[in-house]
């Protein structure tokens, strides 16, 4: 994949992105302006936007294997038909898709991460040594973070941990096209994850926990927000509590309030609960691709993605979530309207729905009812009394406050709890456990094609 890569970055325009090719000539010299750093950063942003990453296809898997939604692939134009019934092979679209944009994203981290100027960085911004060299450490940082993001998404998707073995991803550090590298195994995976966390804290410093008003690039609170997610994913509840903690302690997030929570999805770079969001703007319209076409009913969309009747029955009369603005019938519509709503990668809520799970692990139960209740509060519910938060409680409320967000096949396995497939029309079909190999996903056919290749497939997806 890597071989046929060739970079793609972006320059800032309002809340679109303008597209600019660097070819390979320009790729393997050094980037000596502060201008050509940022445009890479932006690139790995605009591979996140890619309708098989995060602009749709990424986070509707994860939905069409949970206990929330189903796709009704019969009736909605067959999207993700192959997901849904477990039929995918190594030729896979929902598999070569995501995973192409995954090691884009890494690639154009990896040119930021090991550049190294020809003489001094120049800015156009600023003359000053100092001021230079803190940018390009917060573009750097950002690419630290960008890498760890993929790597950990690459992992989840295609490693083995939930599959019955032992071997993770292959994780590229330098971009080089014609290099042939093996898969590392899960925990050497995990470990470039974690090291790539810590370096990103360490480049952006202080200096950009001021930036926390521009959402659509990543500042120290998004790597904390989004190490969060990493380590519960892990089990490392320990490490999620703290950094839910500092989180928390620093007020710059805030839960939408019910009045606003739908509208909250459709407002760019604005919403007090966004941490991190991926800029799309009408320039950039995803539409047909998008995760809206999916989610909404003709003449708005396709309306593939259906909310499961047991998830309905979660929501309490005056929960607004369960509201016929947000699900009318089994559609999910009060998310994501448009083709070029930017999409919302860390909301404040998923992380203080971390930290209460988290404290309810090893932590304080007091803590973990502060968390849950500032949720509660502002969706038009009733407040939790002392000791009465179990984590049942907090599992139900993920799936209350994050359907459609790509979180319910993910949580489901980190919890050790069955896959169960469903029909076109919802219905409870064969239940797989974790260590079925059919729970990852296959490496795509032109990586494991590729002549000379190191790179092993996933069993179980013939050709």
């Amino acid at each position: 994949m890597l071989a046929a890569f060739s970079a793609v970055t972006l320059t800032s325009c309002g809340d679109d992105f303008i597209e600019t090719e660097f070819f390979q000539q320009v790729q393997q010299s050094p980037l000596n302006t502060i201008e050509e750093l940022d445009a890479f950063v932006k690139g790995q942003y605009f591979s996140m936007r890619n309708a098989s990453y995060y602009g749709c296809d990424f986070l509707l898997i994860g939905e069409v294997r949970s206990n929330n939604m189903y796709s009704d692939f019969a009736n909605g134009a067959g999207w993700f038909t192959t997901v849904a019934s477990y039929s995918m092979t190594a030729g896979d679209a929902y598999s070569s898709g995501p995973y192409a944009e995954m090691y884009k994203v890494i690639a154009k981290a990896n040119i930021v991460i090991n550049n190294v100027p020809s003489g001094q960085l120049t800015w156009k911004a600023s003359q000053d040594p100092a001021a230079i060299q803190t940018k390009a450490n917060f573009l750097k940082g950002q690419s630290y973070a960008s890498r760890a993001l993929a790597l950990f998404d690459v992992l989840r998707m295609y490693g083995q941990e939930y599959s019955g073995g032992t071997t993770g991803v292959v994780v590229p550090t330098i971009y080089n096209p014609e290099a042939k590298q093996a898969r590392s195994t899960v925990a050497e995976t995990r470990a470039q994850i974690e090291a790539d966390f810590d370096k990103a804290l360490s480049l952006m410093g202080p200096a950009s926990a001021a930036a926390t008003t521009n959402r659509v690039e990543m500042n120290v609170y998004t790597v904390k927000a989004l190490m969060s997610r990493y380590y519960l994913y892990k089990g490392d509840f320990a490490k999620v509590r703290a950094l839910v903690a500092e989180i928390y302690a620093a007020n710059k997030y805030a839960v939408i309030p019910s009045t606003d929570f739908s509208a909250s999805f459709s407002k760019p770079n604005s919403a007090v609960n966004s941490i991190f969001e991926i800029a799309v703007g009408a320039t950039n319209d995803l539409g047909t691709t998008s995760i809206s076409n999916k989610l909404n009913l003709a003449p708005n969309g396709y309306g593939n993605m259906k909310v499961l009747p047991t998830l309905k029955a979660l929501y309490t009369a005056n929960d607004v979530r369960g509201t016929t603005t947000l699900i009318s019938g089994n559609v999910l519509r009060g998310k994501y309207v448009t083709g070029y709503d930017n999409i919302h990668v860390l909301r404040y809520e998923e992380i203080l729905l971390n930290g209460a799970e988290a404290e309810l692990q090893g932590g304080s139960a007091t803590i973990a009812e502060t968390y849950f209740n500032l949720i509660q509060t502002n969706r038009g519910l009733t407040a939790v009394g002392p000791g009465t938060l179990i984590p049942d409680m907090v599992v139900k409320e993920r799936q209350r406050e994050l359907v459609g967000e790509g979180f319910g096949y993910w949580d489901l396995l980190r919890r050790n709890q069955p896959i169960i497939q469903r029909s076109s029309s919802g219905a409870d079909g064969t239940v797989r456990n974790v260590g079925n190999p059919l729970l990852t996903f296959p490496i795509p056919r032109n990586e494991i094609n590729v002549p000379g290749t190191l790179v092993t497939p996933n069993p179980g997806f013939g050709a």
